[in-house]
């Protein structure tokens, strides 16, 4: 199990383009991303990153560590994919302009949260909440993903693994991971991104909602070219909806050879 402060890389079908970097959620690695995996199938090069268990990374590090890590593997160019807290690294990355990046892909992400309150609020509850509530919670939420993914055999598959890496260690990870979101305020670097920037939604999306979202994207950064709400998901659009959204942002990384695919009325 993974404890060092070192950024994982995982690749799906090396030698296809183009490369979709994912950079997950608060969850920090891939046991929630097998459906969407399996809706690409041979039709792009698929980079998972997982984050390390780091109490201390700034975004910057983060953002420093994750390069590196694609050099290594040799990935020079990509379209950046950040679901939810991994906008926060998309938007780091791109205020480096250190690597070349084709792209970027949000998936339920956002520049600053919509919801002021609700960013300390959940910072507070994973730091405080007892380990018996904790443990039943992570339990209920279990059975919750097998109802609902019980279609996507991917999916049901990294149950099991996604709550064997629930460890205390990682609680304190995500709790970092939201202090992160708290602290920095990445809206300079969205004003000023040229992009391609394409955005993708859940329709019933609780946790990052995404009215405010547009609004501010559609008024503040140049760069955006599509935002796109898929009615049937969840925060979780790339799970919930991993049909639709594999078939949605395969059509979007297009966009600079093809860019009458881009339909002005969905921005």
């Amino acid at each position: 199990m993974q404890t060092s402060e070192q950024i994982e890389i995982r690749i799906y079908n090396p030698h296809v383009e183009p490369t979709l970097i994912y950079l997950p959620g608060l969850h920090g690695d891939w046991t929630l991303i097998g459906g969407f995996r399996r809706a690409l199938g041979s039709r792009a090069r698929f980079v998972e990153v997982v984050y390390p268990r780091t109490l201390t990374w700034s975004l910057e590090q983060y953002a420093q560590a994750i390069e590196t890590a694609l050099e290594r593997h040799g990935i020079s160019h990509g379209w950046l994919l950040g679901e939810s807290f991994g906008s926060q690294l998309v938007w780091a990355l791109a205020a480096r302009k250190t690597f070349r990046f084709d792209g970027f892909i949000f998936a339920g992400g956002f520049v600053r949260h919509p919801l002021p309150w609700a960013v300390p609020l959940a910072e507070w509850l994973v730091g405080n909440i007892p380990d018996p509530l904790l443990s039943c919670t992570t339990f209920v939420y279990a059975k919750l993903l097998r109802v609902r993914y019980r279609r996507s055999t991917d999916v049901l598959e990294t149950i099991a693994e996604f709550l064997g890496r629930r460890t205390d260690l990682d609680r304190r990870a995500v709790k970092h991971r939201l202090r992160l979101i708290r602290e920095n305020d990445l809206c300079a670097v969205a004003e000023r991104t040229s992009g391609p920037v394409f955005m993708l939604s859940g329709l019933w999306d609780p946790i990052v909602i995404w009215g405010p979202v547009r609004r501010w994207m559609r008024q503040r950064c140049p760069g955006l070219r599509e935002f796109k709400i898929l009615p049937g998901a969840d925060h979780n659009v790339l799970g919930t909806a991993s049909k639709e959204a594999a078939d949605v942002i395969l059509n979007w990384v297009d966009v600079r050879t093809n860019p009458s695919k881009v339909n002005p009325s969905e921005v």
